[in-house]
């Protein structure tokens, strides 16, 4: 099958830096041609050609945002999401009409173009071809599919018996002002400061915020969804007037938040760092600084428009911290705490 991953290939390190436009306006401009010639044409791209289609097409419509206005947006960003879903197994959540129209989720592949790399990857329920991230003609083919968002693994081809990241999901419940969620991820902060390691934050782009810590290499799935649920126990325990751990949404007390340690398993997904929603607004899962988790913080503020900005301005704070991995010692410290 075309694009397949070598075990040869050694994947690339996120690397902090700030989002130029030097390899991506050559991109940017062939998707400008395209559509204004009819939206159907041919792009080059690094790692062969790559057929795009109905460019003009509404994904956002509300917002006057195209199909091709998404692939500019990730030809833009590239640099740094490309990265952060190098050698990952992607879920596709596929939105042929944009937002408005219906979705189906998408796995297994057979067929891609020249270029587009997948790997067979087996798990639990089995084993097939999946797309793998890593390059920029791989992610704009499942834009070309309808897909909106990014959806990666939290390990790689190769070790996906083993963890790279674990995640804390806050989710919270209907009519919970996002600013309680700020409060939130700080307290969470403030337990991981006293358990001695350290992660990342990110908005979720949907209405919730993102904590990640990474794992010290060759990390079970087991250790790291035992270290995100100890967390999660424990910033409940503190704070239950605002945080649960019920998974069922009717069972949630009013006005909570729930602290979801639930997708640290093989085969589970996470939104990508830099990925769209496919929501009104076309907002985006944004890497923070720690300090900038005010009250006064809108997910509205981080879109597909404002995000190329930001990113020259802040760099890539998502590579940097993923960089730092978090010691064997300090996870062993934190499960063996009572």
């Amino acid at each position: 099958m075309a694009g397949k991953v070598k075990s040869s290939e050694i994947p690339k390190r996120a690397r902090a830096m700030v989002v130029r436009r030097p390899r991506s306006p050559t991109v940017v401009a062939q998707l400008d041609a395209i559509e204004a010639a009819g939206s159907d044409g041919m792009l080059e791209l690094d790692r062969g050609t790559l057929h795009v289609s109905s460019l003009d097409k509404p994904y956002f419509p509300k917002d006057g945002i195209s199909k091709g206005d998404l692939m500019r947006y990730y030809a833009m960003v590239a640099p740094v999401l490309l990265p952060a879903i190098e050698g990952r197994p992607l879920i596709l959540k596929r939105h042929p009409n944009g937002i408005d129209g219906p979705s189906f989720f998408q796995q297994n592949v057979e067929e891609v173009p020249e270029g587009v790399r997948t790997a067979r990857v087996v798990t639990g329920r089995g084993r097939g071809d999946r797309i793998v991230g890593g390059n920029l003609l791989t992610l704009l083919y499942t834009v070309q599919l309808g897909t909106i968002e990014v959806h990666a693994w939290q390990a790689r081809v190769g070790g996906n018996l083993f963890a790279d990241t674990t995640t804390i999901d806050l989710d919270p419940s209907d009519g919970v002002p996002f600013a309680q969620v700020v409060v939130l991820a700080k307290h969470i902060k403030a337990e991981m400061d006293r358990a001695g390691v350290h992660g990342a934050v990110k908005t979720s782009g949907s209405s919730g915020i993102h904590v990640v810590l990474p794992m010290p290499s060759r990390t079970s799935f087991n250790v790291a969804a035992a270290v995100a649920r100890r967390l999660a126990e424990r910033v409940a325990a503190r704070h239950p007037q605002i945080a649960t751990l019920e998974r069922s949404i009717r069972a949630r007390p009013k006005g909570s938040i729930y602290v979801d340690a639930q997708q640290n398993a093989e085969g589970k997904s996470v939104v990508a760092a830099y990925s769209v929603r496919a929501r009104p607004g076309a907002t985006v899962s944004a890497p923070l600084e720690w300090s900038e988790l005010r009250r006064t913080l809108r997910l509205e503020a981080f879109t597909v428009k404002t995000m190329p900005v930001r990113l020259r301005r802040v760099g890539d704070l998502w590579g940097a911290a993923m960089k730092r991995r978090n010691t064997k010692r300090a996870i062993d410290r934190l499960l063996s705490d009572e």
